[in-house]
């Protein structure tokens, strides 16, 4: 078994500004106008950031194996900063799970606003595309260890799912 690593050894802060090439074109009054920012480009990035995470804990190739679910609580738009917060929650033996905390912040004002958050799962293998054993995570603060309780919870929630799915009693 690889040797445990602490929480803040993955941590991955990305900031983008939206820009009109990632919104949504609509019409409004018969013309176009920019609408809110794509919500595929918004998983995109989310993706993007907690692989990063999951790598930087592995330091190995990691692939996604789910994502649950995100509701958007805020729209995002042209000319704001997104900004997304990833890091390990929750480790197995050979996959781990990575929280993206997602805000959106107005440059002009400076008011953040929290645009949703995701757990995604993350398997890590070898060069032949095999799983192989992940680091264990350490989580040191109280809000790391709720987390660390909360994924273990959740582990268990999505592999019930996937035996209900494969008719499985």
């Amino acid at each position: 078994m690889p040797e445990g690593k602490p929480v803040k050894e993955s941590v991955v802060i990305h900031e983008k500004l939206m820009m009109p090439s990632d919104s949504n074109p609509s019409w409004r009054g018969g013309a176009l106008e920019l609408g809110a920012i794509n919500g595929g480009s918004i998983l995109y990035l989310i993706d993007n950031v907690a692989g990063l995470a999951a790598i930087r804990h592995c330091r190995t190739r990691v692939v996604t194996a789910s994502i649950d679910r995100m509701d958007f609580l805020n729209p995002v738009h042209v000319g704001e900063l997104l900004i997304l917060r990833a890091s390990v929650n929750y480790t197995g033996t050979k996959s781990l799970e990575v929280g993206v905390r997602v805000e959106t912040e107005n440059l002009n004002t400076g008011e953040v606003k929290k645009t949703g958050s995701a757990y995604l799962t993350f398997v890590a293998v070898d060069e032949f595309g095999r799983s192989i054993p992940v680091p264990p995570v350490i989580p040191e603060t109280d809000e790391e260890k709720r987390r660390f309780e909360d994924g273990k919870r959740r582990k268990q929630e999505r592999m019930e799912i996937v035996r209900l799915s494969k008719g499985k009693k």
